[in-house]
């Protein structure tokens, strides 16, 4: 436990984050204060948990914030959906925010699992 930083899963969460932020900061957002708010909060969340849960004391600990980190994560993947179809983000915008999605989702399920051997027999 300890280290966040080095967590591959993350260090790309984290970038998400930061993408989202500055993907939100473009005109067509403006207007739209509560789904700005909550994308963003939404993607802030992810790699929060992950580093709150890796800074727990116990792996059954850190499970249950990865997995809120994973609940924040398909979140952000429908708001991700919802801002394509309304016009707020462009094709690549949301392709590239997705496949960056599908990607941390994938490597947040193989965090879950390999912790939960430890307590799961």
């Amino acid at each position: 436990m300890g280290g966040f930083r080095e967590l591959k899963v993350w260090q790309k969460s984290k970038e998400l984050a930061v993408l989202i932020y500055r993907v939100t900061q473009e005109r067509v957002f403006e207007r739209d204060f509560g789904f700005k708010d909550q994308i963003r909060r939404a993607a802030i969340s992810i790699p929060s948990n992950i580093a709150e849960g890796d800074e727990r004391g116990s792996n059954k600990d850190a499970v249950r914030f990865f997995y809120i980190a994973k609940g924040s994560l398909a979140e952000i993947q429908t708001q991700i959906e919802i801002a394509f179809e309304i016009g707020y983000l462009s094709e690549k915008n949301m392709k590239e925010l997705y496949d960056r999605s599908q990607i941390i989702g994938r490597m947040l399920g193989s965090l879950i699992k390999a912790r939960s051997q430890y307590f799961n027999p």
